[in-house]
C-alpha cells in the first residue's frame, strides 16, 4: 500500500549532486511531490528533504540506491508521524483588496497569516503551515484576485533524537571497523 514518506538525504555540497539524486527517482518512475535543499547543522553538508508517495519496500530500495552514490553521506526515510513539518506560502494580492474589503482582511487574520510587503499596486501575505492550511487560505482569497501564489516544499525535522552529528560519528566508527 502506498503511503507518504519524507526522505532526508545528506550530501556534500557538490555541483551536480541534485541531478544524481533525482535521476534515481526518475529511473524508478517515482514522482517527487516536494524537494527542498538547504544547508544542515554540519558545515559543508546539505540536506535534501524529499516527499514521495510510494510503497515502503520501494522506498527502502531507493534509500539503498541513494546511499551507493559516492557523494551521499546518509539517506533516511520517515512516515509523517515521525516528522514535524511545515511549508510556507506567499500570496500576492492587489493592494486595494485589503484596503477596501474588510472581509479579505478578516480571512487573512483568521488564518494567522501576516503581511510581509505593501507596495503601491500589491501586497504580499505569508502563511506558514501544512499544505492543506495554505491551500485553504488560497481558496478563500482566490475570489479577491490572487495575482501570484507560491508554496515551498516541505521542510521537516525528525522526532527521534538522532542528530546528524551522531549519524556521522556512527558512520566513522563503522568505517574504522571495516578498515581493520
Amino acid at each position: 500500500m502506498k503511503k507518504r514518506f519524507t526522505l532526508s538525504i545528506f550530501t556534500e555540497n557538490i555541483v551536480g549532486i541534485l541531478n544524481q539524486v533525482t535521476i534515481i527517482f526518475t529511473r524508478r518512475r517515482i514522482n517527487i511531490q516536494s524537494i527542498v535543499v538547504s544547508e544542515s547543522e554540519v558545515r559543508g553538508i546539505h540536506r535534501y528533504t524529499i516527499v514521495i508517495t510510494e510503497e515502503e519496500d520501494v522506498v527502502k530500495k531507493v534509500i539503498l540506491q541513494l546511499e551507493k552514490q559516492v557523494d551521499v553521506i546518509k539517506a533516511i526515510f520517515h512516515e509523517d508521524k515521525d516528522v514535524i513539518y511545515q511549508e510556507i506560502a506567499l500570496f500576492k494580492l492587489p493592494t486595494d483588496v485589503l484596503a477596501n474589503s474588510g472581509e479579505a482582511e478578516k480571512i487573512v487574520r483568521n488564518h494567522l497569516a501576516r503581511i510581509i510587503a505593501v507596495e503601491q499596486d500589491f501586497i504580499v501575505i505569508e502563511k506558514t503551515g501544512h499544505k492543506y492550511e495554505t491551500q485553504k487560505l488560497f481558496n478563500e482569497l482566490k475570489p479577491y484576485g490572487v495575482l501570484e501564489f507560491v508554496r515551498s516544499g516541505r521542510i521537516a525535522i525528525t522526532k527521534p533524537m538522532k542528530t546528524l552529528g551522531s549519524i556521522l560519528e556512527e558512520l566513522e566508527t563503522n568505517l574504522k571497523k571495516e578498515q581493520k
